[in-house]
């Protein structure tokens, strides 16, 4: 069952789904998970560290083409595909599929909310269904991940990254003092408090 809160007035997911504007109309992405179309192999598309789409090594300039290629992108065990009922294609994704470009926080402590928007206008509030993980990159940093559907998953961007830990708190968990993020009654751990930077 939905959470009313999630489409109240002022909520954080309402926020970012009323800046997509009046003509935004959100069908959902079609069932990709129950079609098991055959295999038909490469096709040259490649999604980018930076999100950017690309096919034949040209980057895809049209945001409507690109929407509609994520919505029926899925991650199988061996590999991202574009499925159709009638096929499914192989691509490229150097990191994540999506970015996160937007943030909206409500609340504070238990009762806090964030909600994301991605590159292709996925709306996602954190929680159980959509979690958030954290990966070190290769400069010691953090790179905030969130869950948008299935094993698809958006890098948080850098901006959004530095303000979505500054939400950061130390909690004891299960005996350990723990650096996290909560939302949705969900603690996110970052790291460990021991292995923070003092600075």
């Amino acid at each position: 069952m939905t959470d009313p809160s999630i489409s109240a007035p002022g909520s954080a997911l309402a926020r970012l789904t009323e800046a997509l504007g009046p003509d935004h109309k959100r069908k959902g992405p079609p069932p990709v998970e129950r079609w098991n179309p055959p295999y038909c192999g490469e096709i040259g598309m490649r999604i980018a560290a930076d999100g950017t789409w690309h096919y034949m090594g040209s980057p895809i300039n049209r945001p409507a083409l690109v929407r509609l290629f994520s919505t029926v992108l899925r991650k199988d065990p061996e590999r991202y595909v574009l499925v159709t009922p009638v096929e499914r294609v192989g691509i490229d994704v150097e990191d994540a599929p999506f970015l996160a470009v937007e943030m909206a926080v409500d609340g504070e402590g238990e009762g806090r909310r964030i909600a994301f928007r991605t590159n292709v206008d996925d709306l996602v509030q954190v929680g159980p269904e959509h979690p958030l993980r954290f990966e070190q990159d290769e400069h010691g940093g953090v790179k905030p991940y969130v869950r948008v559907r299935g094993e698809l998953w958006a890098r948080v961007t850098r901006s959004l990254a530095l303000d979505l830990i500054a939400l950061g708190e130390e909690r004891d968990v299960e005996g350990t003092a723990t650096f996290g993020v909560a939302s949705s009654g969900t603690f996110f751990h970052i790291a460990p408090a021991s292995d923070l930077d003092p600075r």
